[in-house]
């Protein structure tokens, strides 16, 4: 049959072989006038198709009629059958006395060690960004459900019912959210005492340790902070437990326990914050660590070695939070400052560039607050952050020129490659200088779009904790609500000229980026590997 289809496409062929068929049917009659008959009608029939064949056919469609008969598959039915393959022998030498032990025992092992901490540590992290959404997109349930108005009302206890049944699943949560606390506390008290040990001092803690342990404290703040602020939290508790005791369903003692204790837990402000300092605390040599932590974070926000938007502030709560932790009995942070442990006026500067930073979805923090409740607090000490004058922050229209400048600077150099791309077909690949220069302008690009997103959201918070009055702005009316006063009637006509032209640069150079996502994607892989 396959070769039949090939003859089929080789229509010379199959002509021939076709007409010699034909020719070849016996005809009635006597077998020699037959056969000479067939063989004239056949030489006749041979050269009518070769002088017809020969006048329709070209040399081309021949070859490549030809061509196609090396596609046609042959299979025959045979296994594959590929050789043995070969051995290596190879003979150690060890007679070196193991001489290199000190390299694997101490070099490898403390960073394979370190590794499989940074997995574990990451854990928890993913595991407290899953409880933080739980507190951020809490809602209200008790006033969604009916109470009971006497106590000799006949279907109180349905109700009560309902009350747990209904709310039973989500004070599971709050149970889980108070053990994961309480496990990521000991886990990270557990590595600072690791690493305070004395024998540990020696060793170097690398950046990407002291930004792991940075991620837990601003972990730890936003968990604290969600909790002071989520007053629904403790009324949906009050109500189930007070529907549980009165159906008795928490009988026996541990259940008792637990409640208590999950009751002072929702109940205590600052609770989370407070109970990792005084576990800190009891850790001699403590407060160096945390020091490496905060000077970390001041020197990757200094030299911006940070991509999104969250990271950046990350940063700043970080320091905000990690001098509290370390400011009380054991550690003076003005003394800390006066041995060069860490440096205030850098940090000062800091704060007052950055007076609001986002907590957690469009909830708000001030870093410096931390500064404030600590026990050692000197406003002398801080003098830019502690004074009244508006930050820069709040002033998106100082920076408009500048981003202007940025955005046609880079989108004039973005069209250049993007010209080169499409109109141009290069035979050789490129070189690694090209690579470079396409992963350095992919690399400012992303970065351009975060510091113009950056400069959207820090504005956003700062008016969001300052709202305006009806002094400050005469359209604002006197019975405008509190968050209209921060919204509506916050921003000039130049501020929101600004906060569109801004967005729109963002929007509009996020598109020509993505245009050229493969061009870059490639340059970057070829320059990295």
């Amino acid at each position: 049959r396959s070769l039949r289809s090939a003859l089929k496409e080789n229509s010379l062929a199959w002509r021939l072989v076709t007409m010699s068929q034909d020719a070849g049917q016996p005809s009635v009659g006597s077998g020699e006038e037959s056969a000479e008959q067939s063989r004239t009608e056949t030489a006749a029939a041979t050269d009518a198709t070769d002088k017809s064949m020969a006048a329709e056919v070209t040399l081309a469609d021949a070859l490549s009629n030809v061509d196609v008969l090396d596609e046609l598959p042959l299979p025959d039915q045979q296994p594959c059958i590929e050789a043995l393959p070969c051995s290596i022998v190879y003979h150690a030498n060890f007679d070196t006395n193991f001489e290199d032990r000190n390299a694997f025992v101490t070099g490898v092992a403390k960073y394979i060690e370190e590794a499989t901490v940074h997995a574990e540590l990451n854990e928890m992290l993913e595991q407290g960004q899953e409880h933080a959404v739980m507190l951020y997109t809490w809602r209200c349930c008790s006033r969604a459900i009916p109470q009971p108005k006497s106590n000799e009302q006949p279907n109180r206890v349905e109700i009560y019912e309902k009350t747990v049944e209904v709310l039973a699943p989500e004070v599971n949560k709050l149970l889980n959210f108070m053990y994961f606390q309480r496990r990521a506390i000991d886990r990270f008290t557990a590595e600072v005492r690791r690493l305070c040990h004395a024998e540990k001092r020696k060793d170097f803690v690398s950046e990407a340790y002291l930004l792991t342990l940075g991620k837990f404290i601003n972990m730890f703040a936003v968990l604290d902070e969600l909790k002071n602020m989520k007053s629904s939290v403790k009324n949906d508790y009050a109500t189930y437990r007070r529907a549980a005791q009165f159906l008795k369903v928490m009988a026996d003692s541990q259940a008792l326990q637990e409640s208590q204790n999950l009751s002072m837990f929702l109940a205590t402000q600052n609770k989370i914050r407070d109970t990792l300092k005084e576990t800190l605390e009891k850790i001699v040599g403590y407060d160096d660590l945390l020091a490496d932590i905060v000077n970390i974070c001041v020197q990757m926000y200094e030299t911006k070695m940070y991509m999104l938007p969250a990271e950046k502030h990350m940063l700043v709560k970080v320091m905000g939070f990690g001098l509290f932790l370390m400011d009380g009995e054991v550690c003076n942070i003005n003394k800390q400052d006066q041995k060069k442990r860490i440096n205030i006026s850098k940090i000062d500067k800091i704060f007052k560039a950055l007076e609001m930073v986002p907590l957690f979805g469009d909830m708000q923090i001030a870093p410096f607050h931390y500064i404030k409740c600590s026990p050692h607090y000197e406003a002398s000490r801080w003098p830019l952050a502690s004074s009244s004058s508006p930050s820069p922050q709040s002033d998106l229209l100082q920076h408009l020129p500048a981003i202007r400048d940025d955005y046609e600077r880079y989108i004039s150099e973005l069209a250049r490659h993007s010209n080169e791309v499409t109109t141009t077909v290069k035979e050789t690949p490129r070189t690694d200088a090209e690579n470079k220069e396409l992963n350095d302008l992919a690399l400012r690009g992303l970065q351009l779009l975060s510091d113009w997103t950056t400069h959207v959201t820090e504005l956003y918070s700062w008016k969001l904790m300052h709202p305006t009055d009806p002094h400050q702005n005469k359209e604002c009316p006197q019975e405008a609500e509190e968050y209209e006063r921060a919204t509506r009637y916050n921003y000039t006509d130049e501020e929101k000229f600004g906060l569109i032209e801004v967005i729109a640069m963002v929007k509009g150079l996020q598109v020509l980026m993505s245009r050229m996502e493969t061009v870059f994607t490639d340059a970057v892989r070829r320059h990295v590997y």
